[in-house]
């Protein structure tokens, strides 16, 4: 079955706004994928720059949903939501360039939302969560929306 954005909506309590179409189909995705301030990465893409230590705490997400990152400005999330006992992450991990937020690991699709930018599937896998940064600067600026 495929989720629309209504229906995953309706099921996480979390509301979008009105210029979203509504009973679009939610793309579940195995690769990368950027949602505003955030991108979500394969594990295996960036195994070389980022390692889980033996000893991380890892916790699963709750039905009321992960918020990984916050709007600039304390406003919109960006929540991770998966169905009970299907996914987990920890905050424990070692970034060379310091960026990731989470590593998720999810045995069913898991769900990024937020109420601007609509909803993307994250099909089962590992994936780090990290801050986007904007490039061409002289220093590194994290991307805010």
């Amino acid at each position: 079955m495929t989720d629309t954005l209504a229906s995953l909506s309706r099921r996480t309590g979390m509301t979008v706004l009105d210029h979203l179409e509504q009973s679009v189909s939610i793309p579940v995705i195995d690769g990368l994928q950027a949602q505003g301030d955030l991108i979500v990465i394969p594990l295996s893409f960036v195994e070389s720059t980022v390692t889980i230590p033996e000893d991380a705490t890892w916790r699963d997400v709750r039905p009321q949903g992960l918020v990984l990152l916050r709007g600039g400005a304390g406003g919109n999330p960006h929540t991770l939501f998966a169905d009970p006992g299907t996914c987990r992450w920890t905050a424990k991990m070692w970034d060379r360039q310091s960026l990731a937020i989470a590593v998720f690991e999810t045995s069913a699709v898991a769900y990024l939302l937020h109420p601007e930018h609509g909803a993307s599937g994250c099909a089962p896998g590992t994936y780090v969560v990290r801050r986007q940064r904007e490039h061409g600067a002289r220093r590194i600026r994290l991307v805010k929306d």
